[in-house]
């Protein structure tokens, strides 16, 4: 099997840990560089090794501070491809902007889309990402994208710590059914439910309806971005009403602005499952709600198929039938 050459890894400020975890994971260092700031705010970028010929991947969660850490990213895939790197790879954990990727009224921009395209036009060669808000936002790339996806780590958590009769899965929206039903069935095939819910306006949802019998179930809420927790802790106290037992939830990337934490530790919820696609502050390591499990091994074993041509589908597949 070809290979595209030596592996370099680069990250800037927005996720060390989990690129260091990476790196571990496929015995090499990460490449030496700096990402910093000019006193006027500028972003400077400083690439301290040669790049010439290399398979470079550039691992970046564009976060908060979102606006800082894409431009880290477009800076630094500029860099690498000016000092003649053999391929650019951009690997996002968490895309940024990815909730802006339709027009829901007039005058609206595709700010996802526009994303795409800076990430494009910086010089990036590939896009490796886990959990895009919308599978859509493939199609915004005109070069090819690796997606991930974070839920069998999610649903490894919960394979021990449930009974399989009493527990069902719950999608929060409509639109998260089929993840939620992909959940589901590699937690011992439980049974979902949907809450049907009208949302007035960003950041705020009103629960309508629940679908599917969860009255003296356990429910496990599924979900992809948890933002405010608002959605998702009203979507608890629904299932509260309508007779559920213990509430846990789980979601691929914890973005946790504003009220997050007080809401998720004022909410029925017993523990609140994410990944670490974002690094995440301390008053959210030291939440006894909520419990964080690594995607580490999932870019590592995607770097080292993308570097050698190799299936990306294979690891999910050995995921989903993994005992």
């Amino acid at each position: 099997m070809t290979d595209h050459g030596e592996i370099k890894i680069f990250t800037g400020n927005s996720n060390k840990d989990l690129v260091e975890d990476i790196c571990d994971l496929l015995g090499i260092k990460v490449g030496e560089g700096s990402a910093s700031k000019f006193s006027d705010g500028e972003i400077s970028i400083d690439i301290k090794e040669t790049v010439r010929g290399k398979d470079v991947y550039i691992i970046q969660s564009t976060s908060s501070p979102v606006n800082d850490n894409l431009m880290e990213l477009l800076i630094m895939i500029d860099a690498v491809k000016r000092a003649s790197a053999g391929r650019i790879n951009a690997v996002i954990p968490y895309y940024g902007y990815a909730r802006q990727d339709r027009k829901v009224k007039a005058r609206e921009p595709i700010t996802a889309k526009l994303v795409a395209d800076l990430i494009t036009s910086a010089g990036a060669d590939r896009v490796v990402c886990m959990d895009l808000h919308a599978g859509q936002i493939q199609g915004y790339f005109d070069i090819p994208v690796d997606h991930l996806t974070g839920i069998p780590f999610l649903a490894r958590y919960f394979e021990d710590k449930i009974q399989q009769e009493k527990t069902v899965a719950v999608s929060p929206d409509l639109g998260g059914v089929t993840r939620t039903r992909t959940f589901a069935e590699q937690v011992h095939n439980i049974p979902i439910a949907i809450i049907e819910k009208r949302r007035p306006k960003a950041n705020v949802s009103e629960v309508m309806n629940v679908i599917g019998t969860i009255e003296g179930m356990d429910c496990i809420l599924v979900d992809d971005i948890v933002d405010t927790a608002g959605t998702i802790c009203k979507a608890a106290v629904a299932l509260k009403e309508k007779g559920a037992k213990k509430i846990y939830a789980c979601a691929t990337h914890g973005v946790l602005s504003g009220p997050a934490i007080e809401n998720i530790e004022n909410s029925p919820i017993e523990k609140f499952v994410i990944t670490d696609s974002i690094a995440q502050r301390e008053e959210v390591l030291n939440s006894d709600k909520i419990e964080i499990v690594s995607v580490a091994s999932l870019f590592a074993a995607a770097i080292t198929r993308v570097n050698r041509n190799g299936s990306i589908s294979q690891i999910f597949d050995d995921a989903f039938t993994q005992e």
